[in-house]
């Protein structure tokens, strides 16, 4: 958590850097089920968590899958920011950094906030009553972006 002195009258509210990873191996996606404790507990959620002070976004994510699976990690793409400030099943306001993520050596196990590490294919993923937060509809996304991929026009070209 970081301290803040406020300038005005002391008073301030602050929206929470987190990243969240789509895993993705083969056709696969590897989901964490959250600790009971944890708000959203005992649901299927992707690979995340908070941003630390003095990291980066990128930072932070090979970190958390490291942390919450095990599993060394490369970065293949920031998917999306989300900043909606109404995200459903948040207990606060969250902008979210979610990465596209290639698993590669596992040399670990996964901490205290996952109760269990899961493969899923793309194609036979819980239900959505089973997910934590708005993650199914990243992954959601992330399936009509294989069906159609969007890339940026080169301007100047």
């Amino acid at each position: 958590m970081i301290k803040c002195t406020f300038e005005d009258d002391g008073k301030g509210l602050l929206r929470h850097a987190v990243v969240d990873m789509l895993v993705i191996k083969d056709n696969q996606i590897l989901l964490v089920k959250r600790a009971p404790h944890l708000t959203n507990g005992n649901k299927y959620a992707l690979v995340g968590g908070f941003m630390e002070r003095d990291e980066t976004s990128k930072q932070t994510a090979l970190r958390e899958t490291m942390e919450e699976t095990g599993y060394k990690a490369e970065i293949i793409d920031l998917f999306r920011i989300i900043d909606h400030p109404n995200r459903r099943g948040e207990d606060r306001q969250n902008i979210s950094f979610v990465y596209l993520v290639k698993p590669l050596e596992k040399t670990g196990t996964s901490d205290r906030e996952v109760k269990e590490l899961k493969w899923f294919n793309l194609d036979k993923l819980p239900t959505p009553e089973e997910f934590a937060f708005d993650h199914l509809e990243n992954i959601q996304l992330y399936l009509q972006h294989l069906k159609t991929p969007f890339t940026l026009p080169i301007i100047g070209k």
